[in-house]
């Protein structure tokens, strides 16, 4: 029977002020972070901090479904295969839905990440949605088992986030944040090390793209990729009106003669189009507000709300949920990484935050 818990450290003996192990000890194993999103996929090493961050994204043989390339390689194949080579996204909304791929996938991230020979399978922390049923918890488990990892702990997003920002979650001072992904985004209000309210909604950055593709559909006939949404949003998206109107040049194909497009769109319209998923995200916001108990809504007007995710650095964003709720919105450091930077620290300090993880 495989256990998904995590054995005791390792217990090191002094010898001439170094562990018994000395230099070799690294290449016994590797104890290794990872957020496993459905947009990207980012690992952190111990002692060495975040070693990659790639697509999740897999490509492969539509006869055979052989693999034949992940994340950044398969990125470039996007849109771009023919009748032999397909690609997918192994995760949906936080969650396996292939599992094959997506132990192959992370068996190559894994491959990656780690240089040289190991005597031992690595062990793993993963950072998960704070909605993840019992049976998508499984899958993550097992997917990683099948990736050739020797024990598996999974934490969930939002705590992790908190560690990657450097809120007091461990103490007794309310904190919130929202951690806005790919595939989900999290709002969460923690205390103690314990999580007092958490809510995972499935409104996040692909809802974001695949709304910019449908708003470009509806009103201007042109269909453009996922890829080039996330371009537009990035580039003059926006949660509130900019300052000067900013225009950007898009390629695509005209729904009703069938020929290629490209056209100039303004940040008003990427703006209209995000409209629909940032109040979803303000409105899960609200929400949680609203379960807070009074001690602990002071805590959180006295020091904020915290956003983390690539969703966080669309513009203006932290100043329309501000705005919308009346209570200062922070941008954590590195939005992107924070996850991976809290499972990371779990991993470093495994014996004080090991009671954080949920299995």
């Amino acid at each position: 029977m495989v256990s998904a818990s995590l054995p005791a450290p390792f217990i090191k003996k002094e010898n001439k002020g170094h562990s018994v192990f000395g230099k070799w000890s690294e290449y016994l194993s590797s104890d290794i972070a990872m957020d496993l999103g459905t947009a990207n996929t980012l690992v952190h090493v111990r002692g060495k901090g975040v070693v990659l961050n790639e697509p999740s994204l897999v490509a492969f043989e539509s006869e055979s479904g052989a693999a034949v390339a992940f994340g950044k390689e398969a990125k470039e194949m996007f849109g771009k295969t023919n009748a032999h080579i397909s690609t997918l996204r192994p995760l949906k909304s936080g969650v396996i839905s292939d599992f094959t791929y997506a132990s192959e996938m992370i068996r190559s991230f894994l491959k990656k990440s780690m240089s040289g020979f190991r005597l031992l399978k690595p062990r793993l922390i993963i950072g998960v949605p704070s909605g993840i049923t019992q049976v998508e918890k499984r899958a993550v488990i097992d997917a990683a088992h099948c990736a050739g990892v020797r024990h598996v702990r999974l934490i969930e997003e939002p705590m992790a986030a908190a560690l990657g920002a450097g809120l007091p979650v461990n103490e007794p001072v309310g904190s919130m944040i929202i951690d806005i992904g790919g595939g989900t985004t999290e709002v969460a209000i923690l205390c103690l090390g314990g999580t007092n309210y958490s809510r995972s909604i499935r409104v996040a950055g692909d809802e974001m793209d695949e709304a910019i593709q449908r708003y470009l559909r509806r009103h201007f006939s042109l269909e453009i990729g996922v890829y080039e949404a996330e371009r537009l949003k990035k580039e003059i998206g926006s949660a509130i009106p900019l300052r000067k109107i900013e225009l950007s040049r898009t390629f695509g194909r005209n729904i009703r003669t069938g020929l290629p497009q490209q056209a100039n769109v303004s940040d008003e319209v990427i703006r209209d189009a995000l409209s629909e998923p940032i109040f979803a995200i303000v409105d899960s916001v609200n929400t949680a507000l609203e379960q807070a108990n009074p001690e602990i809504a002071q805590d959180i007007m006295a020091h904020g709300i915290y956003l983390a995710g690539g969703g966080a650095l669309t513009r203006g964003l932290t100043q329309r949920i501000q705005e919308e709720i009346g209570i200062q919105v922070h941008r954590v450091d590195d939005p992107l990484g924070c996850v991976v930077r809290g499972v990371g620290k779990v991993l470093d300090e495994l014996p004080n935050l090991s009671r954080l993880c949920i299995s």
